[in-house]
C-alpha cells in the first residue's frame, strides 16, 4: 500500500520529487508570487502486477479552466525528470492566467457595481422627482378645498350684507386673508416648472443598489463603514 504524506510548500524555482523508487505519493504547493498551484505526485498504475509499471510515476496538476495540459507521466523516450522544466513553466503560465483572470474579473465587477450606482442614482433621482409631484398635488388639493370654502363664506356674508356688525367685519377680513392663502398655497397658480433634485447620498441610494455598497465594489456592506 502506498505511502501517502504531504510535504511543505516550495517556490517555482525549487521543487521535490519523491524517489521513483519509494512507491510514495504526496502533494506539492509550488508557489509563484501569491499563486499557488498544488501538484500530485502518484504511481500511474498502483495495482499493476508489472513491477516497471507500478513504478511509473505521474505527475498532476488541478485542471485548467483554459484546457492546458495537466498530466505527466514516464515513458519510455522520456522520463519525469526530463520534463520537470515544462511543469515548473506550465505552473508559471498558469500563474499569469490566473493574475489576469483576477483583474478582468475585478474590472468586470467594476463595471457592474458603476452601472449599478448609475442606476441607483437615477431612481433615487426619480423618487424625489415623485415626492415632489405628490406634494404638488396635495397641495392643489388643499387649495381647491379650501377655495371652495371661501366661495361658501363669501356667499354667506353676501347673504348677510344688509347687516352691519362686528361679526360681518372680522367675516371679511378673515376671507381676505384666506383667499390670499390658497393663493399662495396652489402651485397651479403659476406655471410650475421642473423640480430642483440633489445629488443623492450614499445612504440613501442602498435601497435601490440590490446588495452593492456605494462606497465601491471591494467594501462589504456590513458593518457599514464611512
Amino acid at each position: 500500500m502506498a505511502e501517502h504524506y504531504r510535504s511543505r510548500p516550495y517556490s517555482s524555482r525549487g521543487t521535490y520529487i519523491p524517489s521513483r523508487d519509494s512507491r510514495r505519493e504526496g502533494d506539492l504547493d509550488l508557489g509563484v508570487g501569491d499563486f499557488t498551484c498544488t501538484v500530485t505526485i502518484k504511481q500511474e498504475f498502483p495495482q499493476s502486477a508489472d513491477p516497471e509499471r507500478a513504478q511509473s510515476l505521474m505527475i498532476e496538476l488541478p485542471h485548467s479552466r483554459s484546457g492546458r495540459q495537466d498530466k505527466w507521466a514516464d515513458r519510455k523516450r522520456k522520463r519525469l525528470e526530463d520534463v520537470l522544466g515544462a511543469i515548473l513553466r506550465e505552473v508559471e503560465v498558469r500563474a499569469g492566467e490566473n493574475t489576469q483572470r483576477r483583474i478582468d474579473e475585478e474590472r468586470a465587477k467594476e463595471v457592474r457595481w458603476q452601472a449599478a450606482m448609475n442606476s441607483a442614482r437615477e431612481q433615487a433621482i426619480q423618487a424625489q422627482l415623485a415626492t415632489a409631484l405628490r406634494e404638488q398635488a396635495k397641495d392643489w388639493h388643499e387649495a381647491r378645498a379650501l377655495s371652495q370654502y371661501c366661495d361658501a363664506l363669501e356667499y354667506r356674508l353676501a347673504a348677510s350684507a344688509v347687516l352691519v356688525c362686528p361679526e360681518a367685519a372680522s367675516a371679511r377680513h378673515w376671507l381676505e386673508w384666506a383667499r390670499a392663502y390658497v393663493r399662495s398655497l396652489d402651485p397651479l397658480r403659476e406655471l410650475p416648472g421642473m423640480p430642483t433634485t440633489r445629488a443623492p447620498e450614499p445612504e440613501g441610494l442602498k435601497l435601490y443598489l440590490k446588495g452593492w455598497n456605494p462606497r465601491g465594489p471591494e467594501v462589504q456592506d456590513y458593518p457599514w463603514r464611512d
